[in-house]
C-alpha cells in the first residue's frame, strides 16, 4: 500500500446556482498549463464519486444497487500538493492512496491517439471498474449498467469543473491495452473503461 493524503474536506453547501452551470457545460481541450489547487481536486472527487450520506454506498452520482464498481484513479501531473503520479481515490476515507510515482502526461498522450489535452491537464481523472460488483447481482445486464454509472459520474466532473470555473474533457478514445497497462490493470477484472481531463481555462 502508498502512502495515503487525506484530502481538504469538500463543501457541501453553497455553490453557483445548478441552472446557469448546466447552461455553461462545454468540452474543453486547451488549458493554460497552471496546476490545480488540492482543495480544487478535493471537491472534484467528491462531486464525482464521494460519499454523501451516512452510508458509504450514498454517494454524490448514483448507481445501480448502490455497488459501484467503479474506482476512481487520479493522474497528477500538475496538482499542488501531490507527487506527480497516479492516486487511487477512497470515497470512505476521502483520501488519496499513492499508487505509482512519475510523471504520465507524455505516456497517456501516446495511448491515447494523440490526444494532447493528457499532457497538458493539470489532472486526469480514470474509473477503474470491476465488472463483478455488478455482474454477480444482474447478470449480462450488468454490463450495461457499468456504463450509466460511469456517465452519472463523468457528468458530476463535467458540473463541477464548470462551477469552479474550470474546463473538462471525457475520454473514450484510446488503447484499452496500453491504457490498462499504465494503470497496472489486467483489463478482464478490472479495467479503464472512461477518462476525463480537467484544467485551467486558458486566460484565467
Amino acid at each position: 500500500m502508498g502512502e495515503t493524503v487525506m484530502l481538504p474536506r469538500p463543501a457541501r453547501v453553497g455553490g453557483l446556482p445548478v441552472w446557469g452551470v448546466i447552461k455553461e457545460r462545454r468540452t474543453i481541450r486547451q488549458y493554460s498549463g497552471d496546476p490545480l489547487a488540492l482543495d480544487v481536486v478535493s471537491q472534484l472527487l467528491w462531486a464525482s464519486s464521494g460519499v454523501s450520506g451516512d452510508a458509504p454506498h450514498l454517494r454524490t452520482a448514483p448507481s445501480a444497487g448502490g455497488r459501484h464498481p467503479a474506482t476512481t484513479m487520479l493522474v497528477a501531473n500538475r496538482v499542488t500538493g501531490l507527487t506527480p503520479g497516479i492516486y487511487r481515490y477512497s470515497p470512505d476515507q476521502h483520501g488519496l492512496e499513492l499508487v505509482s510515482r512519475g510523471d504520465y502526461g507524455d505516456t497517456l498522450v501516446d495511448a491515447c491517439s494523440g490526444q494532447n489535452m493528457l499532457g497538458s491537464a493539470p489532472a486526469v481523472f480514470a474509473w477503474n471498474v470491476e465488472p463483478e460488483r455488478t455482474t454477480s447481482r444482474y447478470g449480462d445486464r450488468g454490463k450495461r449498467y457499468i456504463l450509466l454509472d460511469l456517465g452519472h459520474a463523468c457528468q458530476n466532473l463535467h458540473l463541477a469543473a464548470t462551477a469552479l470555473g474550470l474546463g473538462c474533457c471525457s475520454i473514450g478514445a484510446y488503447s484499452d491495452d496500453r491504457v490498462n497497462g499504465i494503470f497496472g490493470l489486467d483489463g478482464k477484472a478490472n479495467a479503464v473503461l472512461y477518462m476525463a481531463t480537467v484544467g485551467v481555462l486558458e486566460g484565467e
